[in-house]
């Protein structure tokens, strides 16, 4: 996970195509957490598209433009007419977490490698541009025992953390196991010791 706590990434799978003098560029995006999660998504659109001409793509995982875990690859087309430009894309695009395939059927006109990178560029951009976003969010789970004279005033106090209460267990005390975002955990924990004046009990369960 990145330094940053939170960012866009894609909703879910998304697919688009476009087509470039005749050459069909078939865009499939999906949320990655991981390298190794990229490559699997990677083999399996070269599955399901064997008799694409070339099958290329980038991942780029961590936050927005960040530089450490990306992967590009041409599959075939001159170097640095797809990949690159494919990545370049990602790199701008304000997402995190993202990794775009995209399989090219060859339409039986050259484009040139200018007009790859185009096609390839455009390719990516139309997908993106159309995909739903949501918010990766960095969560830290919790479990947090208190009398029941508090459950109340903790539920007030709560709001403003974006803490969701997963599970709750009704024993000599409340236990309610939370998860909220990591951002906010410091701050809660200040709230937390405040409201029991010391005497709650804080557990971490990542």
């Amino acid at each position: 996970m990145s330094t940053s706590s939170r960012y866009p990434i894609p909703t879910d799978r998304f697919r688009c195509e476009i087509e470039v003098e005749r050459s069909r560029f078939v865009t499939t995006v999906l949320p990655v957490i991981s390298p190794d999660e990229a490559q699997k998504f990677i083999a399996a659109i070269k599955a399901e598209f064997p008799d694409a001409n070339h099958n290329c793509w980038a991942y780029l995982v961590g936050s927005p433009g960040s530089t450490d875990q990306v992967g590009m690859s041409d599959d075939g087309e001159p170097h640095g007419a797809a990949g690159k430009p494919m990545l370049t894309v990602l790199q701008y695009s304000g997402l995190g977490d993202t990794v775009v395939v995209v399989p090219r059927y060859f339409g039986g006109i050259k484009l040139g490698k200018g007009g790859m990178v185009k096609a390839y560029t455009a390719a990516v951009k139309t997908a993106l541009d159309q995909l739903p976003r949501s918010e990766r969010v960095d969560w830290v789970r919790l479990q947090a025992m208190i009398d029941y004279t508090l459950v109340t005033l903790f539920a007030r106090r709560v709001a403003a953390f974006e803490l969701e209460i997963l599970d709750t267990d009704y024993g000599q005390r409340v236990s309610h196991e939370i998860r909220l975002p990591r951002e906010r955990e410091e701050a809660f924990r200040g709230m937390f010791d405040d409201l029991t004046a010391g005497q709650g009990g804080l557990i971490s369960l990542d």
